[in-house]
């Protein structure tokens, strides 16, 4: 299966070069009247985000995780899990950032510390729902950035935060 992992891997980091140079030679040409595309209506930041989640799934399904959940949000509504994933015997609690420029600095600096207390709080219940007391768990994030020269880099954070 690792094989099928990279290979989809290579495939989006493909698209998402071809996309963006098409991105940059239409951004000039207003769009046609036609049917509206599946991310039209949707906000730049949120569809980015989105895409900067498909790479993280399968930059870590090459890297040898198992994804077990996406998007996971608590039901006491206090936040939401974006990937959660056993990398061998230690459950992975995996916060993503995305961002198409460095002038707010790497994605990883955009989780704060109330960030890292909401995804710690989301976790601690997901844990609690797997009914397993003494799983080994940790905090990574993966880091998705643009360069107009290399195209998407991703950058794995492991035990990225401590519990707060």
């Amino acid at each position: 299966m690792a094989w099928f992992a990279r290979l989809m891997y290579r495939a989006l980091v493909w698209k998402e070069r071809q996309r963006a140079r098409a991105t940059d030679k239409l951004q000039a040409v207003p769009p046609s009247g036609g049917r509206p595309g599946p991310t039209e209506g949707t906000a730049p930041h949120l569809v980015i985000g989105r895409r900067g989640e498909t790479l993280a799934y399968w930059y870590l399904r090459q890297a040898g995780y198992t994804i077990v959940a996406r998007n996971q949000a608590s039901r006491s509504g206090v936040g939401e899990l974006d990937l959660v994933a056993w990398d061998g015997p230690t459950l992975a609690f995996i916060e993503v950032k995305t961002r198409t420029s460095d002038e707010a600095g790497p994605p990883e600096a955009a989780v704060s510390l109330g960030k890292q207390e909401r995804i710690a709080k989301t976790a601690a219940e997901y844990r609690r729902r797997l009914k397993r007391r003494d799983v080994n768990y940790r905090f990574d994030i993966v880091s998705v950035s643009w360069d107009p020269a290399a195209g998407y880099q991703v950058r794995l954070i492991k035990d990225a935060f401590p519990e707060r």
